[in-house]
């Protein structure tokens, strides 16, 4: 029995709701695209997933899921090192390797299970990490599970990673962490200066580019293409759940030796069932299509500049930046709730962020632009975004 429990629980859920924190699940009756429809409801513009090139729902990549479905099973029931690899499974290992330009990688069911699998299998207590202050949630939680020393520096303050690193001296090995793209803010790691204090100071480089990988840089291979630190950064972890299909699934990229040792200790991977064949094929193919061409790149590229600045003319406060992350920066939690309610009744599905997602007061509707928008897709989000800022009054 829960007992009194269960009322410490109702009174926190109770202080939340309070709060203006409570966090609503909108059901989708559709598959995720750039129009989908909630509930009931009619067809409302997608503004807010995480599918930065449209590959979601694009044919080819359903079409190779389902190949790989019929062909290799539903699942394998089982880890990796019991009977749980497919030749699939090292051919998406090689094929990423291949697109991001490392020696190896390794597959995960998620890129937070890649993060939490990271640090104490590499890192000892008389080692050191220095991690950026607002790197995402899986890689505090991996750092929390290492007995390394902890330091942390301020958002892509050079200044104070050098300080954080000198602090550091004495450890055996050092690692500088931090993400490729913070994705509450848009922000991309200034990774050539990352690059350069970690080879001033002997440290090693790991950066988590879910928010990157498959459309940043010329080849869309992310942000160490982007910042021109190719072979620089030992470690690269990401996901297949976002511009690489939209699925789950996560890897760990890197240094060959790095990797080896990650597949004989990492608890993630040993304890893990292995990524189900489907997500396995259907990416291969995402890879296929991001190496023939650029064009759904391109697109994106041309959607966030064009939304970007309409908005920022329309008078919103925008963070800065050029990712098609575009943080709409409202505040207050309760306000960030009406306004993404607002903004659905008008026909654009957006989320309200607020504590503890984003610090207090900061409050914002992130909206992350897709190559599956149209042109005219954007114009009428802009509208609605003026029309409800004229509604309430802001």
């Amino acid at each position: 029995m829960l007992g009194s429990f269960q009322d410490h629980l109702e009174k926190q859920i109770a202080e939340i709701r309070a709060a203006g924190l409570y966090k609503t699940e909108r059901i989708i009756t559709t598959p995720q695209d750039a129009h989908i429809r909630v509930a009931d409801g009619e067809p409302v513009l997608n503004l807010c997933a995480n599918n930065y090139l449209g590959l979601a729902e694009n044919p080819e990549v359903i079409a190779a899921a389902h190949e790989a479905l019929d062909r290799w099973g539903y699942g394998l029931s089982s880890v990796r090192f019991i009977c749980g690899t497919q030749e699939l499974h090292k051919r998406l290992e090689a094929r990423l390797s291949e697109f991001l330009g490392t020696e190896d990688t390794i597959l995960y069911s998620s890129c937070f299970d890649a993060n939490g699998g990271l640090f104490e299998t590499l890192l000892g207590p008389e080692d050191a990490i220095i991690s950026d202050e607002l790197n995402h949630a899986s890689i505090i939680d991996g750092i929390r599970l290492c007995k390394a020393q902890r330091h942390r520096y301020r958002n892509n303050d050079m200044a104070d990673l050098e300080e954080k690193l000198r602090a550091a001296a004495g450890a055996r090995h050092r690692l500088v962490a931090t993400d490729g793209v913070f994705s509450m803010d848009g922000f991309i790691a200034n990774l050539s200066a990352v690059c350069d204090l970690a080879e001033k100071y002997d440290a090693m480089v790991m950066v988590d580019d879910s928010h990157s990988v498959g459309f940043m840089g010329e080849r869309g291979r992310g942000t160490h293409e982007h910042c021109g630190v190719m072979g620089r950064v030992d470690i690269l972890t990401g996901t297949l759940g976002k511009a690489l299909g939209g699925a789950s699934g996560g890897y760990t990229s890197g240094r060959r030796e790095i990797i080896e040792l990650l597949r004989q200790r990492s608890r993630p991977y040993l304890f893990s069932n292995t990524l189900a064949p489907s997500i396995a094929g259907a990416s291969i193919k995402v890879l296929e299509l991001l190496s023939e061409s650029t064009a759904l790149r391109d697109k994106l590229e041309a959607n966030t500049k064009f939304f970007r600045k309409e908005m920022t003319e329309r008078g919103f406060n925008i963070l800065p930046g050029e990712h098609p992350i575009v943080p709409i920066m409202l505040g207050d939690a309760a306000r960030a709730q009406r306004f993404a309610e607002a903004m659905l009744v008008r026909g654009v599905y957006v989320v309200g962020f607020f504590y503890p997602v984003v610090p207090q007061g900061k409050a914002r509707i992130r909206t992350q632009i897709s190559a599956a928008h149209t042109r005219e897709d954007l114009e009428f989000a802009i509208e609605q975004f003026s029309a409800v800022k004229a509604d309430l009054g802001l």
